[in-house]
Parts: structure tokens; sequence; C-alpha cells
């Protein structure tokens, strides 16, 4: 009986396949780490403050200040016509000359 030259290099083969394999899991275990730490401190602050300078008050219900800019009958009027917008759809407008049917 002579022997396989594959059974030879079954052992050295499957000490290469676990040494890549630990090579492999050492270089995923390197990504796994963050090495932004300073940047991940400050995650989502830009958006805070943005949110935060949109506010204009952020506790209405304390102030009882008067709304400044505008007085009270243009303020009603302006109510007025924002509900009757509602009434009826815009108007649309006719196109001269596009080829329709009349």
């Amino acid at each position: 009986m002579s022997s396989s030259p594959f059974k030879a290099l079954a052992l050295p083969m499957r000490w290469t396949y676990l040494v890549l394999g630990a090579l492999l899991r050492a270089t995923l275990a390197g990504c796994a780490v963050s090495n932004t730490p300073e940047l991940d401190k400050t995650f989502g602050d830009s958006v805070r403050k943005i949110n935060s300078q949109q506010t204009i008050v952020a506790p209405p219900a304390q102030t009882q200040d008067a709304v400044v800019g505008m007085d009270g009958v243009a303020a009603v009027h302006a109510q007025q016509r924002y509900q009757d917008s509602f009434k009826e759809p815009p108007k649309t407008f006719d196109m001269l000359n596009s080829g329709g049917a009349k």
C-alpha cells in the first residue's frame, strides 16, 4: 500500500488555515475598536445646537409677552384669508395654444 501525497500535506495545510484564521480574527477585532473617541464624544452636538437655535421661545406657556410685528386688525384679516383659502380649490389658469381639445 502506498500513502497518498495529499496525506502528508494535510497537517501543514491545517496549520496554515488555523494561522490565517487567527490573523483574520485579530484584524477584524482591530476594526471593532473605535479610533475616533474625540468625535464620538461630540456626536450629535451639531444637530442639538441647530434644533435649539430654531426654537424661538422654548417654554411659551411661561411668557405672557404680546406677539411683536402684527397688530390685531391685520392678524384677524390674515386669519380670515387663511380660513377662506380652504373653502374652494385654488384657481387654475388656461393655457392658450396648448394644442388640447376644445
